[in-house]
């Protein structure tokens, strides 16, 4: 083959290296041949078509469906998880409400069977300081009393000697004693009642201040 003549690409090269460089090439077989070409920029157009084509398969991997498939299963767990304490949240709040409501109403029925029983209960306790409370009588208000006291957990309070307490006590009347420091109940002319810490009637009295 005759050495090509000096071109701008080879000025410089000593021609018979040149020309003995040519003929090595042209020694190579063809297979080699197509291996280097394949760093050519055809080639490496053909390495980004088959990177492609596996990236393609890896989508089509069963082991990765099944990790997206369990990561959408444990996320949907997650929120059913939420959703259930939410209802379990608002359950018990309802419960808790419900209860109240139900003490509520027990207390105000409770109130109002008293209140009822309020002009009975001070005819029983008129009876008694006048000795008229004996027998059959007695024991039937004895028993009434027991039942509300028991049940409702009714007291009846309001005595003479207790010092006076407004929230307890209504002053009917009042007097001057030389006997006492401060204000004092001298007569009791209805006694009070309450249920539990709830006073549903003063007592009625008669007060003596400090002359």
């Amino acid at each position: 083959m005759t050495p090509a003549g000096p071109t701008p690409e080879n000025e410089g090269i000593d021609p018979e290296l040149q020309a003995a460089v040519e003929s090595a090439f042209e020694e190579v077989p063809d297979d080699v041949r197509e291996g280097l070409a394949q760093g050519s920029p055809e080639g490496a157009a053909g390495q980004s078509d088959a990177s492609s084509s596996d990236e393609g398969e890896a989508g089509d991997d069963p082991l990765a469906q099944a990790q997206a498939q369990a990561a959408q299963a444990a996320d949907d767990l997650a929120r059913a998880r939420a959703d259930l304490y939410n209802l379990q949240q608002e359950y018990q709040g309802f419960v808790r409400r419900s209860r109240e409501g139900a003490a509520s109403h027990r207390q105000a029925g409770a109130a109002d069977v008293v209140e009822a029983l309020i002009p009975v209960l001070d005819e029983i306790e008129l009876a008694r300081q006048h000795g008229d409370l004996t027998g059959t009588f007695e024991t039937t208000a004895g028993k009434l009393e027991s039942i509300l006291a028991e049940k409702y957990s009714l007291e009846r309070f309001g005595a003479v000697g207790e010092v006076f307490d407004p929230t307890l006590h209504e002053a009917l009347m009042a007097t001057e004693s030389s006997e006492v420091t401060e204000p004092t109940i001298a007569t009791v002319l209805q006694p009070g009642y309450r249920l539990g810490e709830r006073v549903v009637r003063a007592a009625r009295v008669q007060v003596a201040n400090p002359a």
